[in-house]
């Protein structure tokens, strides 16, 4: 199987490598057109900031090139919030994959800390992406900024309010939290992923 991870100014793209090495994937790390549209599937992993990133991105026509993908994408924590349309990080345009904006959370009690950092369960979980997942699985999350829940919406998670912790449309997945730093939840997931057509 080829499977290809975009390569650009961003960081925890290697924990990826490694969750797909477990798999028996040897993936590869490329901003090459060509590469990336013979892929089987692609991953768009990061952490970073959306503005900066994006400006990479538009830089190197990778913007344009994500989005004009056919195979199975699957985005990842800043990747899931690069393929919405708008991003309050920066103030920025994204991708606009998924036609709904990224909000910045906005804690209520001292309780709530930004970023939302660890463990959180998920909900109301649907396609084949969650496959052999249960309701309430926990998941790591580590982010400031969120999807909120939407039409694409196809997992939830609660963090001061409740928020798209995953999102589908067409061929396109995306995850707010890290398969990669999720245990057993998060091989599963990236399994089902990769059994995607």
């Amino acid at each position: 199987m080829d499977v290809a991870i975009v390569k650009y100014n961003a960081g925890n793209i290697f924990s990826v490598v490694n969750a797909l090495r477990r798999l028996g994937i040897e993936p590869e790390i490329t901003d090459e057109a060509e590469k990336l549209q013979k892929a089987d599937h692609v991953l768009f992993p990061g952490q970073g900031n959306a503005k900066t990133t994006m400006a990479y991105l538009r830089e190197h026509r990778l913007d344009q090139l994500i989005r004009d993908l056919r195979q199975p994408v699957l985005g990842i924590c800043v990747g899931q919030q690069l393929m919405c349309r708008h991003s309050e990080e920066g103030d920025v345009d994204c991708i606009g994959i998924f036609p709904t904006d990224v909000r910045l959370f906005r804690p209520e009690t001292a309780d709530e800390k930004v970023p939302a950092m660890g463990w959180n369960s998920l909900y109301d979980l649907s396609t084949p992406l969650f496959e052999g997942i249960k309701e309430r699985d926990y998941v790591y999350f580590v982010h400031s900024y969120y999807v909120p829940t939407c039409d694409f919406t196809i997992a939830r998670a609660d963090y001061v309010q409740p928020y798209s912790a995953a999102l589908h449309k067409d061929n396109f997945w995306a995850a707010q939290f890290h398969p990669e730093k999720s245990g057993k939840v998060g091989e599963q997931l990236l399994s089902n992923f990769l059994n995607m057509k």
